[in-house]
């Protein structure tokens, strides 16, 4: 009886051994794949750009909001006298 219980302990190490093997194969590949998934996967596609104001209105109320934003730039110092005067010249011609 000795002989055939040492045969059968040896076939279920070999048994349990193989069966490990192979699950720690598969997870393996498992991670590899992913890996691989994203190293390959597309870059994801640019942010999208907001849409463009809409144009300002025929009306000239638009131009007299736009020129009293500009003095309040002026006076607050963001803009100098000069630049208030080119961009107040630039509106008045449009």
């Amino acid at each position: 009886m000795g002989l055939i219980r040492g045969m059968a302990r040896t076939a279920v190490v070999a048994g349990t051994a193989t069966a490990v093997s192979n699950r720690v194969s598969r997870r393996q590949a498992g991670r590899w794949a992913a890996q691989e998934e994203q190293q390959y996967a597309p870059p994801p596609p640019p942010p999208q750009a907001a849409p463009a104001p809409p144009p300002p209105a025929a009306g000239g109320t638009d131009v007299i909001a736009q020129l009293e934003r500009l003095g309040q730039l002026r006076d607050n110092g963001v803009l100098t006298d000069a630049e208030f005067a080119a961009q107040k010249a630039r509106l008045l011609a449009g």
